[in-house]
């Protein structure tokens, strides 16, 4: 990090148009946009080393993700006024970096992550789901119960092997810690799950809520989703909801910023190769 400064970015997306976070071949993605954007406005390469907090699957949506790049300290010092309204300029309007932070070189975007926090929007209204809110909110075909919801949800906080619940990858643990999972209903009707971890395996919010809402339509029992905790592979039962419906809307740090490299340090040896 020498002559160079760490900026972490605070960037909201509309997924629907995208094919996830990460940069793939031939495939509009987060990274891919944000990294097109760095590179004309900086100059290409300037901007190094772009980690995401949480690599989002195609079609979910963000209002408080969170990544990191390297500048140069002397182009950071001439940019710095400038560069938040500059990338707007430059940026479609599906994506927002809606702040730039200078930040110690030990942060981490995803390794010094304490949690994220994610939202997933339904409605069981008889007419589906309103005009506007289409691309953010699922539409269920039957009546849901808030309270059955809740106590499915409730044998699924705390530490457990999601690996019932998670796309198996090579080496990867699938060990993790649920710090809240609730429902709510709003006033206007929707019914809104928020589930927060220290991470997440691929696909893990989304099986979630699946296994939740069968047993919040009545199809299965309240203690259904708590009993797939036991089988150590992917169960077949469980249907993983559709992406739209997601939003990521928070990830946490220590408060204290020299907690990031000791944060950063626990989360690799416990994580990798995991996939946050």
């Amino acid at each position: 990090m020498d002559g160079r400064t760490r900026l972490r970015l605070d960037v909201s997306y509309d997924g629907t148009d995208f094919s996830g976070w990460a940069v793939q071949p031939d495939r509009r993605t987060v990274a891919g946009v944000l990294g097109e954007a760095l590179d004309l406005l900086l100059g290409a390469g300037i901007a190094t080393g772009l980690t995401v907090a949480g690599r989002t699957d195609a079609g979910v949506h963000a209002t408080g993700q969170v990544c990191h790049v390297d500048l140069p300290s002397d182009v950071w010092r001439e940019r710095e006024p400038t560069l938040l309204r500059r990338l707007a300029r430059l940026l479609p309007g599906d994506v927002r970096v809606r702040a730039v932070t200078e930040v110690p070189a030990e942060f981490d975007a995803r390794f010094s992550a304490t949690f994220r926090r994610y939202e997933y929007r339904v409605t069981d209204a008889p007419y589906g789901a309103e005009p506007l809110h289409r691309h953010l909110t699922l539409a269920w075909p039957r009546p849901l119960d808030l309270a059955a919801l809740n106590a499915a949800s409730a044998g699924l906080v705390g530490e457990h092997d999601f690996a019932a619940y998670c796309r198996r990858k090579e080496n990867a643990t699938t060990l993790r810690e649920v710090t809240r999972l609730d429902w709510r209903r709003e006033p206007d009707g929707l019914l809104v799950a928020t589930v927060q971890a220290d991470a997440f395996c691929q696909a893990m919010v989304r099986s979630l809520v699946g296994a939740m809402l069968v047993a919040g339509d009545g199809r299965r029992p309240a203690e259904w989703p708590a009993s797939l905790l036991s089988h150590r592979e992917r169960s077949s039962h469980v249907t993983v909801a559709p992406a739209h419906g997601l939003t990521l809307v928070a990830v946490g740090y220590p408060e204290d910023p020299a907690g990031y490299a000791q944060r950063a340090e626990l989360t690799r040896r416990l994580r990798v190769p995991a996939e946050a």
